[in-house]
Order: structure tokens, then C-alpha cells, then sequence
């Protein structure tokens, strides 16, 4: 990758490693498609099967024994937004939809979704997000009622990334109301084809990105597809995003990465008054400063303390 990996002390031989492999097959296997995806849906796919006959979705996929290792993550993010913020969605959101089943699922249930989703055979989402509940998931409306051997799921998620394309969904819903009025969450794994699931809208981004809202109308889920026990459903929400959040400030890192390559590239060939732009002081002033930053975000972003 470049000296900062080098010379940081956070990053053993195995990471280095694993960012200069990594790095080689970006440049080799996404970067020729990341100028052409006009269909984010396909292409999305077409990334998930790649990054699973590379071995790397093992990287953000954590089966319930081991911890998840944050840096290779954060790496791993850079690296791919560098060349394709799709490719990188692809990866991170296999991750962040099977964490909470890789830390509470019935052991079946977590088996069956977890090796499809390594296998890049099932795509994965994260659906937390409502019309009305973002940041205060205490305020989540969509609700869950036990029905003898299933739980029975009413209500809209939104701003769900892979919303159309994910083959199951982490849903989270209210079962309850504990002692102060605040909501009693639970987690449940909710399959793309079950009855009473549904794509409402998909939402067009600037950028390549699958997202949109989904709808569960009298969607029933099997009790064994609950995730954790009854009432566990903030602890594992606030566990995936704690776990998954500093990763976000990496893949960031990586498209400001991007950028200041792109624009030391434009100043060392365009000239102005007689000389390169490279050549003038103010310029030259302005691209310090911006790889100043960009080593400090990446020092507070992809060398985690977790």
C-alpha cells in the first residue's frame, strides 16, 4: 500500500500482508469495472461472488468463536473504496447483516445464512432504519406479535442499503414495552421470499448504491429465526454498529485517498502562468495539507483500539 503502513506500529507482518494482496487485487480485479456501473444491482452481485472466491468476505463475516479483527476490516474498506465505493458495500454489508446471527442465532439458523453469505451465495442487509426511527432506535414502529410457532411482523424500513437485492434481511422489531415505556427490540432473520415481505420503493443515489425501503405486511417468521432472546434486539443493534462504525471512517479514507492521488495527478500535468500547478507554492501548500489530513483520519479511523 505506502509507508504509512509501514511505518505505523499498529499493523503486524500478517496486515501488511494482507493490505499489499489486497491492494493488487483491487488493481487488478475492480478497478477495470469500477468506471462502468450503471446497473448497481447486477454489479453488486458480481462483486459479492468475487470478493467470495477471494476468500475476503471472511474478513467481515465472524462465525461466533472468534472476534472480529476491526483493522483488517478497515483495511480491507480503504482499500476497495479507493477503486469502487460498490465494491466496498458489497463486502462491508455482508458483515454488518450477519453479525448480530453470528452472535445469537440458533446455531442452525446461524450456519445456514452464514456460510451462504462467506460463499457469496446469499447477500445480506441490515434493516434497522424507519420512516421515523434513525439515530433514536427507541422509536422503531415496526412490531412483532407471537403467534404460536411464528412471530408475525407489521411495519416500513427505510434507507435500507441492499433493500432488493439482499437475499435475507436482520429486521429488528418492537415485542414489548419495558418498565419506563421505552420499546422492547428483538432481532429476527427475515427471508427475501417470504410471504408478506416486500420491496416497496428503491431510492436513487448519486452515487452507485442499492437502497431503498422495505414493507412487512402479516410477514411470518418461524420463532426459531429469532435472533437472541426475546428483548435482545438493541444490545445486538448497538454491538454490530459499535463494531462496524469506525470501519465507515476507513472507507472514507479511502475515497479521500482517491482524491488526493487524482489531484496530485492533475497537478503535476496541467500547467498555468508558465508552470506545472505542482510548481505553485499555494497549490503546493494545499495538496500538504490534504495528505496532513488524510494520515490523520486514517490514524483515528483504521488503527482501532476494538
Amino acid at each position: 500500500m505506502d509507508r504509512f503502513l509501514d511505518e505505523s506500529p499498529f499493523f503486524t507482518p500478517e496486515h501488511r500482508q494482507l493490505a499489499a494482496s489486497v491492494a493488487a487485487f483491487v488493481e487488478r480485479e475492480i478497478e477495470p469495472r469500477s468506471r462502468d456501473e450503471h446497473d448497481p444491482e447486477t454489479e453488486l452481485r458480481y462483486f459479492v461472488n468475487l470478493l467470495a472466491q477471494a476468500g475476503l468476505l471472511r474478513y467481515a463475516i465472524v462465525d461466533s468463536d472468534n472476534r472480529l479483527d476491526v483493522r483488517a476490516l478497515c483495511l480491507l474498506r480503504e482499500t476497495l473504496s479507493y477503486s469502487s465505493t460498490l465494491a466496498d458495500l458489497a463486502f462491508v454489508m455482508q458483515g454488518l447483516g450477519t453479525y448480530a446471527i453470528c452472535q445469537a442465532a440458533p446455531t442452525h439458523v446461524r450456519d445456514f445464512w452464514v456460510s451462504r453469505a462467506v460463499e457469496g451465495r446469499a447477500i445480506a442487509a441490515f434493516a434497522l432504519t424507519e420512516p421515523d426511527a434513525g439515530s433514536d432506535v427507541s422509536a422503531i414502529k415496526t412490531v412483532a406479535r407471537r403467534d404460536g410457532d411464528a412471530w408475525v411482523i407489521d411495519g416500513r424500513k427505510r434507507f435500507i442499503s441492499n433493500a432488493g437485492v439482499a437475499d435475507f434481511y436482520t429486521v429488528f422489531a418492537r415485542t414489548g414495552t419495558q418498565t419506563g415505556g421505552r420499546a422492547e427490540l428483538s432481532a429476527f432473520v427475515v427471508g427475501a421470499k417470504m410471504p408478506g415481505f416486500s420491496v416497496v420503493e428503491r431510492t436513487t443515489m448519486f452515487s452507485p448504491h442499492p437502497i431503498g425501503e422495505i414493507e412487512l405486511k402479516g410477514c411470518r417468521v418461524p420463532a426459531e429465526d429469532m435472533v437472541g432472546a426475546e428483548g435482545d434486539g438493541f444490545l445486538l443493534a448497538m454491538r454490530t454498529l459499535d463494531t462496524f462504525r469506525t470501519s465507515v471512517g476507513a472507507a472514507a479514507c479511502g475515497m479521500a485517498g482517491r482524491a488526493v492521488v487524482e489531484s496530485l495527478r492533475y497537478a503535476s500535468g496541467r500547467k498555468q502562468f508558465g508552470r506545472l500547478l505542482s510548481e505553485h507554492q499555494l497549490i503546493q501548500e494545499k495538496l500538504a495539507d490534504m495528505i496532513t489530513e488524510l494520515d490523520a483520519a486514517r490514524l483515528l479511523s483504521i488503527t482501532p483500539l476494538i
